[in-house]
């Protein structure tokens, strides 16, 4: 098993390259589903997460060519099932249930079962494709749905969902008449797909809003699509400049997209500065502590939660940091204060009182961005943090340790 090895107090200086992100690479490869033939998409990261979409997608039947730029044909789909044994290793493979039923008149696809950070049912799904006519059933824990072909409909989410936006809005390209999602999720993944969708031949309109408007098309047609970069790993190495002091330029990224992220990191004392391709950040002092409140996009974003409270567990006094998205994502604040965070938690929320160092430790990543912050803590820490079960790591961030290592950092993997 890997284990990622980090001395804390080396400086991060120079450049990093962002990847595609692995939150619009999922969605946009399923879209595939939707027209028949080659579709090219550009800028796709190499991660696990990806590895599973492509087994998936196969499985149905799609032949998959490529990595970084990768051409999907979804000519002759074979197969409507999305089995267990692939969906539980990835929540975001129910993507596949919209474009299936749309397309193939009919899906039988794994529920997801439970999450690290949080239970994040599928019932928003289903209820949405049964609005557009189909009919739904769950049995023997698949959810099974057939319509002769879907009709446009008003579809209110009860909270703004990204995969539950995703999923039917690629549904209703092919449905009959128009369909209108109100509460739509908002993020850029969400526009992105939505981007791709247009150019296979779709009407959708809205997207970056909370309501998104589909007019249902005969068909669609294959298309070449970049992905766009990802705002959470931008947003990760932000905030790991912060912990270990310097001065990096953070190329290939959308500024716009971490616009929340650099209005906090500004109030406690960083210098971020936009330039055209990417965002240059400065760390010369210590950190002021700042509190933060999880939201939907254009809030602050759940994903950089974990890492935002590292920060702040070397900051200058006392932050509140609070949870609204998922439950249990705080796993871990137990691996951060056995490095010697100063960390209580109180329902949906954690104070944090930063202290003057970090001690290395061994710890044990939980989830994704869990480890994300362990790695950032080691960057900030006295002595040798050993971060252990690091494929949570490599679910979402491509040669992590290559990219902080170019910038200064003293990180390695290690196999044992």
């Amino acid at each position: 098993m890997d284990k990622i090895i980090i001395v804390g107090g080396e400086k991060l200086r120079g450049d990093v390259q962002i990847s595609g992100a692995k939150n619009a690479s999922l969605p946009v490869m399923v879209s595939a589903l939707l027209a028949p033939g080659w579709s090219t998409f550009l800028n796709v990261p190499n991660l696990v997460d990806i590895k599973t979409i492509k087994k998936l997608l196969r499985n149905l039947g799609a032949k998959i060519e490529g990595e970084g730029t990768v051409r999907i044909n979804t000519e002759d789909i074979s197969k409507c099932e999305a089995p267990y044994d692939l969906v539980k290793t990835m929540r975001a493979s129910v993507l596949v249930l919209g474009p299936l039923v749309a397309r193939m008149g009919v899906a039988r696809v794994s529920l997801p079962g439970g999450c690290a950070i949080g239970a994040r049912p599928v019932n928003l799904h289903i209820k949405a494709l049964q609005d557009l006519g189909a009919e739904v059933e769950l049995k023997d824990g698949y959810v099974e749905a057939k319509a002769r072909r879907l009709k446009g409909a008003t579809i209110y989410f009860d909270i703004p969902t990204v995969t539950g936006t995703e999923n039917i809005m690629m549904a209703a390209c092919l449905a009959d008449g128009t369909t209108l999602l109100k509460n739509a999720a908002m993020e850029p993944e969400v526009v992105n797909l939505a981007n791709v969708l247009n150019g296979m031949g779709a009407k959708v309109t809205g997207a970056g809003t909370d309501i998104i408007r589909i007019d249902g098309v005969e068909k669609m047609h294959p298309v070449e699509a970049a992905v766009i970069p990802d705002r959470i790993e931008a947003g990760t190495f932000m905030i790991a400049v912060g912990m270990a002091g310097g001065d990096v330029r953070i190329m290939g990224c959308e500024p716009v997209h971490v616009e929340a992220l650099t209005m906090k990191l500004r109030d406690a004392g960083m210098e971020i500065t936009p330039f055209d391709g990417g965002i240059r950040t400065v760390a010369k002092k210590k950190i002021k502590s700042i509190d933060i409140t999880t939201l939907p996009y254009p809030g602050f974003p759940t994903d950089l939660q974990a890492q935002m409270m590292a920060l702040m567990s070397v900051a200058n006094g006392l932050s509140v940091i609070t949870e609204t998205v998922f439950e249990n994502r705080f796993m871990h604040v137990s691996e951060l204060m056995r490095m010697g965070a100063d960390i209580l938690i109180h329902g949906n929320s954690a104070m944090v009182k930063g202290i003057p160092k970090l001690k290395g430790a061994p710890v044990m990543a939980t989830d994704l961005r869990a480890s994300a912050s362990l790695i950032l803590a080691g960057l900030a820490a006295e002595g040798k943090t050993e971060l252990s079960r690091v494929y949570h790591i490599d679910r979402g961030y491509q040669e992590i340790e290559k990219k902080f290592s170019a910038i200064g950092a003293n990180i390695k993997r290690v196999s044992g």
